[in-house]
């Protein structure tokens, strides 16, 4: 199909059939930015000059961290406060949320700074027990700045979150360890050869609590691909339609179905595991620490592809977690099937798995694409957005666009 599509340019005018046009919000990542974007007075964050800041990169090792807890706080803006202060003289730059249930982290940083910033928390009998999680930042910051603030729900869901039973064990989905998962996993696949037919068996599904264009890129063997292009949208399990293909949880027996739910970090599951409980699911089970924990200890048993990851890396290989982890489980390694994409435009099979962002910046679609299209849409995702009025130029490389709302608000940087 892609060679077809190749040799004849022309058919480009009328792209393939393809998934429903989705159109994300802007997800583009401007470049390092060497100061914070909070406002003064609330944080001062000292910052080595340009020279100084440019040549500790280049010796020092980045990491990148992630960690979220959940947990009754009783005075989050103070604890912001006290998050700032310590933070103050620490090159750390990325997104820490907190509120009254919690607290949601993903930053970059040297890694003495962004590990003394876990060690302190950690020092906080609230947050003694978190699960902190690093992993290679490849080159420098995966973040532009720092953004480090309250905010009234840790995860974006429609309806907010702050209502849900968050900070109740028993109302979240039962945690399983990396292993334990593997188990499931492992136990799924025999079950399904040696119970063919057999509708007394005890039924297992497995829910990918991620979007679309995460799946597309890497996902257990067996999950089906979500119909969910941001979070915000979840609907699982809470179709009121007779039929509903698009809900994976649509006519499940709630009561003799364990569901297996999986996302990058663990708190999307947690956050979303409280709704389905409301809704009667009570055999739901979780991932801890998501697949970011799952690559770290098991490596790719079960899985295939790489990692989306919501910063400036965009992709990460199962290898990237294994060598922060160092895998020694007492299992035989498992190799899992190469997993290749496919281009939004010809279809074709695509071996580098990393997003790129639509040059019309009223698409600013987040999509996989082969080279050549690349080259002949100019950075576009279809033939439609080539002709779009406000076209951003082709970036050669991984190089991603800086915030789109800069290319909207200055006609000057728009290509004609």
């Amino acid at each position: 199909m892609a060679a077809a599509v190749h040799h004849h340019p022309h058919l480009l005018l009328r792209p393939p059939p393809r998934q429903p046009c989705l159109f994300f919000a802007p997800r583009s990542f401007p470049p390092t930015l060497l100061r914070s974007s909070l406002r003064a007075p609330t944080c001062h964050l000292a910052v080595a000059p340009f020279e100084e800041a440019d040549q500790r990169e280049d010796k020092e090792e980045f990491v990148v961290v992630a960690f979220y807890k959940l947990v009754p706080v009783e005075d989050p803006r103070a604890d912001v406060a006290a998050h700032l202060h310590f933070l103050q003289g620490r090159d750390i730059h990325g997104r820490i949320y907190m509120n009254e249930q919690g607290i949601n982290a993903q930053y970059s940083g040297p890694r003495k700074d962004a590990t003394a910033y876990a060690d302190w928390l950690r020092k906080d009998h609230r947050f003694s027990d978190i699960l902190v999680q690093i992993s290679p930042a490849l080159s420098g910051h995966a973040f532009p700045r720092l953004r480090l603030r309250y905010k009234q729900s840790l995860v974006q869901l429609e309806g907010g979150s702050c209502h849900l039973p968050l900070v109740e064990p028993s109302m979240r989905a039962s945690p399983l360890t990396p292993s334990e998962w593997r188990e499931k996993l492992e136990a799924r696949k025999r079950g399904e050869t040696e119970a063919a037919g057999d509708t007394c068996e005890r039924k297992l599904l497995l829910l990918d609590v991620r979007n679309d264009y995460e799946w597309d890129i890497g996902h257990f063997e067996g999950a089906k691909r979500p119909n969910v292009d941001c979070f915000r949208s979840t609907s699982f399990g809470l179709s009121e339609q007779e039929i509903d293909s698009t809900d994976p949880l649509h006519g499940v027996e709630k009561e003799n179905t364990d569901i297996l739910m999986y996302c990058t970090g663990g708190i999307r599951c947690d956050v979303y595991s409280t709704i389905l409980r409301d809704k009667g699911f009570g055999n739901l089970y979780t991932l801890k620490g998501g697949v970011s924990n799952y690559l770290k200890s098991e490596g790719c048993a079960e899985w295939v592809g790489n990692l989306f990851v919501f910063d400036d890396r965009l992709s990460l290989p199962p290898a990237k977690f294994a060598e922060e982890g160092g895998i020694d489980n007492g299992k035989p390694p498992s190799s899992s099937s190469r997993w290749l994409g496919r281009c939004y435009v010809c279809g074709s099979e695509v071996e580098e798995l990393r997003h790129r962002n639509c040059a019309s910046i009223d698409c600013n679609r987040l999509y996989l694409c082969c080279g050549w299209c690349l080259e002949e849409l100019r950075g576009c995702c279809c033939s439609e957005c080539q002709s779009a009025p406000r076209l951003r130029p082709l970036l050669p490389g991984h190089q991603r666009y800086d915030k789109w709302h800069l290319y909207r608000d200055d006609t000057s940087t728009i290509s004609s």
